[in-house]
């Protein structure tokens, strides 16, 4: 399958460096554009086999894939730019645009068909709204994605280059929001853990480059339990939680101040109004 992408910030760059070092895509396959070339040495410098343009319609030029990494409000004037070129019998437009759903995306790409086309006035390519994190860089993320007017061959293909990103689930619409909120805003909350228990860490007697290390290695071991034997969490804690031993004092301090609430309010909160 063959790759542009259209915008070259954080998750657009972060999607080429996932895709450059996936089994099911090839390098040369993925381009990459921006209309600010310095944004595209970054990229370049990861791996020139890459493509980079500042010209988008060179960059969708033979791709299966359309992929929108963009601000909200450049959507429209991109997707104005690129609808004349765009074969939507054969391309797939899958947008990373947080906050912009389906039928927004129907809306905006919904053009007039050809005279005599059969099927109506209008026309529409396959669309999908999909909401990865920044761990995607590494191939590490966790990937929703729904879809509208794809076949379900399209929806197998790119759920399976998505699984060799990370994860990747393909959900109904209506869970997109929640995804957003545990996997992309809790890559920051998973982070936050990380920092406050790095500064117990220090507070505890190590460097701090020493206590990151431990406690990086430490959340990888524990997401490692869930994953390989799908264990439930409190099943794993009550194996390091003896009768009045340590682990159980740590908990409960945690939880006097406000632990497990803090997370879920901090998770409401994070839900798009």
């Amino acid at each position: 399958m063959k790759f542009a992408i259209i915008g070259a910030g954080n998750i657009g760059g972060a999607l080429a460096f996932g895709l450059a070092q996936s089994k099911l895509v090839n390098t040369a396959d993925i381009c990459i554009s921006n209309t600010h070339p310095e944004k595209l040495e970054r990229i370049r410098a990861f791996d020139p086999a890459i493509r980079t343009t500042t010209d988008n319609r060179e960059c969708i030029e033979g791709a299966d894939v359309v992929v929108l990494a963009m601000k909200p409000w450049r959507l429209k004037e991109a997707a104005e730019q690129l609808k004349p070129y765009l074969d939507y019998d054969r391309q797939i437009v899958a947008s990373m645009v947080g906050g912009v759903g389906l039928s927004d995306l129907k809306e905006i790409f919904r053009k007039e068909a050809p005279s005599g086309a059969v099927g109506g006035a209008t026309t529409l390519p396959a669309l999908y709204y999909l909401i990865p994190n920044t761990a995607i860089a590494a191939r590490q993320s966790m990937t929703f994605l729904s879809s509208a007017g794809a076949t379900p061959e399209q929806d197998a293909a790119l759920l399976a280059i998505f699984k060799d990103l990370g994860d990747a689930m393909l959900v109904e619409e209506r869970l997109m929001n929640a995804g957003l909120v545990l996997a992309s805003c809790g890559i920051a909350y998973a982070l936050r853990y990380i920092r406050a228990n790095t500064q117990g860490g220090v507070l505890l007697g190590f460097t701090p480059a020493d206590a990151q290390r431990i406690v990086a290695q430490t959340m990888k071991g524990a997401a490692s339990l869930l994953s390989v034997d799908h264990s439930h969490p409190e099943a794993e804690i009550d194996k390091v939680t003896t009768p009045a031993g340590l682990t159980i004092r740590g908990l409960n301090a945690m939880e006097r101040n406000g632990f497990t609430t803090s997370i879920i309010e901090g998770l409401m909160a994070s839900i798009p109004k």
